[in-house]
């Protein structure tokens, strides 16, 4: 009788090529993605080296990091991101790669581009020039971020060398809270094996509470298992997998639907299959999260307050929370109520999909953004994301709210663009990151669910969204 496998191993043995004695193996890779500002210098390497791609189909490309979200027409001011968005639109066009140029309608930020026209499907193995490619794990594929040489070895042999990973089990019992998010279980569990919890593993979700998920949720939540150290995020195949695929424009066609369905099917683990780590969690025990520091594990309750570093055991630990509310400018025992953001922003690979708009809008429908809020912005994670908004009206529920609507892109995840903080400014955010600096040079970030920042919008300062009753017009 087979050994039952892991949903990991059955992804890893679908995709060896060859392995050595040390379990190193040579993967096959199914989809490439790649965007502006990991690119050129792979695409620059493999030209001098006289090498084309081995296969130029399984690559699709747009720019997303660098692209402006507003007066696209005027172009890119700054000069390097031009050339970058540049430099990726005419190598593709001279190689002959699947391009979403800056004016697309399909443009947009690759891990919302890519599952929504079905372009991921289960059983891939993805990876692209950003760590979080963690993302697509949701349709169950081997999904990671890749370095600058290795999208070079990509393009040239469609292949790429891995040390083996194990898998980690998050088993998520019950159901979640009312206005209760993938986000927050995702910095839940951040919270609880902290950001080098997950190195060297593979955290599959799974449990009563995973099941229950959207797609979008569960993009969610594997995009921010990068955060805990993993290399990728695993949701393993069921009905809500395949009914979000079916009808996409790159999915399997009606006559090759079944055969299609009964392939996904079988990427989920084997019961009985054995995983090298467990944690387990309540959903009914999850709040709604902020982050108070500068990594994703330093995150409370909303109903909590700022964490005094002098009750810590371990010194390094202690040190690296001083230094976060040092950076952070808060005091411990702060309630997180009466933190006040100056600006808000609704994006991102993580929470920049249509569900996660409508959540927002449906916080802000009918009330206005506090005077406290210099600016609140929501960038639709794709062109596509955008022009549905735009057929509900959410783009008009935004806008009367006092938020700015903008153009698909990374925007103000990252300060690689026009969309940034000033030295000092505290933003909410939904997207992954609160490093030092990295929503802008002396940034502030909050990292919060649409709804928790929705919500902050309009009360000027975090606000237990299960409890929010501001006034309406």
């Amino acid at each position: 009788m087979a050994q039952p496998k892991t949903l990991l191993r059955k992804l890893w043995d679908a995709h060896v090529v060859s392995e050595a004695d040390d379990g190193t193996a040579l993967i096959y890779v199914d989809l490439h993605l790649i965007n502006e500002v990991t690119s050129p210098q792979a695409f620059e390497s493999l030209t001098l080296r006289g090498r084309k791609p081995w296969r130029t189909g399984s690559i699709v490309s747009t720019a997303d990091h660098n692209v402006p979200t507003t007066l696209r027409a005027r172009g890119i001011t700054d000069p390097l991101a031009r050339l970058q968005v540049e430099t990726l639109a005419a190598n593709c066009a001279r190689l002959g790669i699947r391009h979403y140029g800056m004016n697309d309608p399909h443009q947009g930020i690759l891990h919302v581009v890519a599952p929504e026209l079905g372009i991921t499907q289960p059983g891939m193995t993805v990876v692209c020039g950003d760590s979080h490619t963690s993302t697509h794990g949701a349709f169950a594929t081997l999904a990671f971020g890749v370095g600058t040489s290795e999208i070079e070895h990509v393009l040239a042999t469609q292949c790429l060398r891995m040390a083996p990973l194990k898998a980690m089990r998050v088993t998520v019992s019950g159901k979640l809270g009312t206005h209760v998010s993938s986000k927050d279980l995702a910095l839940a569990v951040i919270a609880r094996i902290g950001t080098s919890g997950g190195v060297g593993h593979a955290l599959e979700f799974s449990g009563e509470a995973i099941a229950a998920l959207s797609m979008e949720a569960r993009m969610t939540l594997c995009n921010m298992s990068i955060e805990s150290g993993a290399r990728i995020g695993l949701i393993g195949v069921d009905d809500t997998t395949v009914a979000y695929l079916r009808g996409r424009p790159d999915a399997p066609t009606e006559a090759d639907w079944p055969e299609a369905e009964r392939h996904w099917r079988g990427f989920v683990s084997d019961l009985g299959a054995v995983f090298d780590a467990e944690i387990s969690l309540a959903a009914e025990e999850i709040a709604p999260r902020v982050t108070w520091g500068t990594a994703p594990d330093m995150s409370s309750p909303v109903s909590g307050v700022v964490p005094d570093p002098d009750t810590l055991a371990d010194p390094t630990r202690r040190a690296a929370f001083r230094d976060a509310l040092a950076y952070m400018d808060l005091t411990p025992g702060t309630p997180i109520t009466d933190i006040r953001p100056d600006k808000i922003f609704i994006g991102s690979c993580t929470n920049a999909r249509i569900e996660d708009l409508r959540i927002a809008a449906a916080v802000v429908r009918g009330r206005r953004v506090a005077d406290g809020i210099r600016q609140a912005l929501v960038v639709p994670g794709s062109g596509q994301v955008k022009a549905d908004a735009e057929r509900e009206g959410l783009d008009r529920i935004f806008r009367d709210a006092g938020f700015e609507w903008r153009d698909a892109g990374c925007s103000m995840c990252l300060g690689m663009n026009d969309d940034r903080l000033g030295r000092g400014e505290r933003c909410a955010s939904t997207s992954n990151r609160n490093f030092e600096g990295r929503q802008g040079a002396g940034g502030r970030s909050h990292l919060v669910s649409p709804a928790m920042a929705a919500a902050a919008a309009i009360a000027g300062h975090f606000v237990d969204i299960r409890e929010f009753e501001g006034d309406r017009r």
